[in-house]
């Protein structure tokens, strides 16, 4: 057993389960509220839920990985782990241009992503 790739992987399913409540409640509804056209409108709220399929299926591959450690499971946890790591550098850039007190936290997604980029970084390495 991988205690750390299992570990990035329950870390994901709990970032999963925050993205679709809380994420649901805001940015989405009111997105959907939003007079933004129609087109756009439904092309972020169908990004929102792609999101949620990558970290339902990353929390899967994680966990299954920590578990059973199959042959090529390093090369799969590097991938894992540069892809939540992408995720939270996107974030982190994009905090970082807000201009308003505490931009770091402003938008902290990257505060629950960079984790599961090291976890999965040091399960690949393991």
């Amino acid at each position: 057993m991988n205690l750390w790739l299992l570990s990035a992987g329950v870390l994901t399913a709990a970032v999963a389960a925050i993205h679709v409540i809380l994420g649901h409640v805001d940015p989405v509804r009111p997105l959907l509220g939003s007079a933004i056209a129609e087109i756009p409108k439904r092309t972020l709220h169908a990004v929102w839920h792609l999101v949620s399929v990558d970290l339902v299926l990353g929390s899967a591959a994680l966990i299954y990985l920590g578990i059973s450690q199959p042959a090529g499971s390093g090369l799969l946890a590097t991938a894992l782990a540069a892809h939540f790591g992408a995720y939270a550098a996107v974030f982190l850039l994009l905090t970082l241009r807000l201009d308003r007190p505490q931009r770091a936290v402003a938008l902290p997604q990257w505060l629950l992503l960079l984790p599961i980029a090291v976890l999965s970084g040091f399960g690949a390495a393991a």
